[in-house]
């Protein structure tokens, strides 16, 4: 079978370089990136709305050009914002314009926790409360449970994106929950592919990472599924 090819959009500047790492590590499947125009780099409603336009991702999806097996919008925030039936009506219009699968990060983290049989999760958020609620929001409406939110409050995906593989590992470790089968960061701007196993490690249960399940998504949606390591619990599932 012919490796895979999964676009991804991917919104301004951060940690865009973990999808080369992930294309190398995985040995095979190929993760072309395009930058969508991103007016204001702001975790704030109006910003993630506005970066998560169905023109913005239809002129994204043309600059990828093809072919490609899936494409995945790889911005969880960007999604999520627009509600349950929002972010569906999103990854549709996708969809259609790429003629091929598509999905959204957000949409990913719903997989990914059914894939691994979690309901119940503890979330480490670098965005603001108020955006970091809407996330909690859109897991409620899959019927996975939050039992604990920690939200560090930074503005910026470019901050984020400057946070050191030490600060990652100890943010995911203290956003855990006894309780918890599972720990999301859900930022893609986030460094954290060359983190996924050491994460795993250090809070002692999965570590969902947003670019680490819209990797999976991407490749799962072009029926490319079978285990691999070093990215994770998720990819040994």
């Amino acid at each position: 079978m012919t490796a895979p090819t999964v676009g991804i959009l991917y919104p301004g500047y951060s940690a865009e370089d973990d999808y080369p790492l992930a294309e190398s590590l995985l040995g095979g499947p190929r993760l072309p990136l395009v930058h969508t125009l991103m007016r204001e780099d702001a975790h704030r409603v109006d910003a993630l709305l506005d970066i998560g336009g169905d023109d913005v991702l239809a002129d994204g999806v043309r600059a990828l050009g093809g072919p490609l097996d899936s494409v995945v919008w790889a911005c969880t925030s960007g999604s999520f914002v627009f509600g349950w039936d929002g972010a569906t009506a999103q990854v549709e219009a996708l969809g259609a314009v790429a003629g091929v699968p598509a999905s959204s990060t957000s949409f990913a983290f719903v997989d990914a926790c059914a894939r691994l049989g979690v309901s119940r999760v503890a979330v480490g958020a670098t965005y603001p409360d108020d955006v970091a609620e809407r996330f909690v929001a859109f897991l409620g409406a899959a019927g996975i449970e939050v039992l604990s939110l920690s939200a560090k409050g930074i503005i910026t995906a470019a901050e984020v994106g400057t946070l050191p593989n030490e600060t990652v590992l100890e943010f995911a470790a203290a956003a855990d929950h006894p309780d918890a089968q599972a720990v999301l960061l859900p930022d893609t701007a986030l460094h954290t592919i060359g983190l996924l196993d050491a994460l795993d490690a250090r809070v002692g249960k999965p570590v969902l990472t947003a670019n680490q399940v819209s990797v999976w998504q991407g490749l799962r949606l072009a029926g490319s599924a079978s285990p691999r390591p070093g990215l994770g619990a998720l990819f040994r599932a």
